[in-house]
């Protein structure tokens, strides 16, 4: 049997969620992106990248967490570092919106096994426990994962803003469907970051 790590007060206190009224939550940034379509969705991708490094590193000096939910790839046994460091290594776009979207220290990860953050993964809880009302969501792709994400949250009661320049699609057109629907029907702010 292991032997249980020894966590002193100090460890217990730095690691315990922190109230945020507004959490960044960062959908699929790390990836591989190895499935049909990706070379299209790459090109709108990188720059949606850049405004979200932005984006975080203003958040952060306000206090604001950061929650990177993320698919696993059907890799029950993964470790989110793993990824992000498997996706670093990767040539092009890939490996540079990993390295420019890496988490800190004390962002928070969530594996999600479908599209949308909230489905059978503990992000409402983590929310709830961080008094958060206000959800910045943003990633890949528009018009699917950000899409049921922001849909998720309209549905707990969030107030919910979805930057439009901080997200990709494969397709302009169904990225700009998949925002008028966000704002139209979930009361979203589209506005840019």
């Amino acid at each position: 049997m292991a032997a249980t790590p020894a966590f002193g007060k100090a460890e217990i206190q730095a690691a315990a969620l922190k109230p945020s009224a507004t959490a960044l939550v960062l959908v699929d940034f790390i990836n591989p992106m190895r499935f049909p379509g990706a070379n299209a969705l790459l090109r709108g991708a990188l720059e949606a990248a850049h405004a979200t490094a932005r984006l975080k590193r203003r958040l952060s000096a306000q206090g604001a967490v950061a929650i990177y939910a993320n698919d696993n790839y059907g890799i029950w046994r993964s470790d989110f570092k793993d990824l992000v460091k498997a996706c670093q290594a990767l040539p092009g776009a890939r490996g540079e919106i990993a390295t420019l979207l890496a988490p800190g220290d004390g962002d928070l990860t969530v594996l999600k096994p479908l599209h949308s953050a909230f489905h059978s993964t503990p992000l409402d809880h983590l929310l709830r426990q961080m008094q958060t009302q206000q959800l910045i969501v943003v990633g890949l792709a528009a018009d699917m994962c950000v899409h049921l994400t922001a849909m998720d949250a309209y549905m707990r009661g969030f107030k919910v803003w979805v930057p439009a320049n901080c997200t990709a699609a494969e397709h302009e057109p169904h990225k700009q469907a998949a925002l008028h629907q966000m704002s139209r029907v979930l009361k979203c702010s589209i506005r840019k970051a």
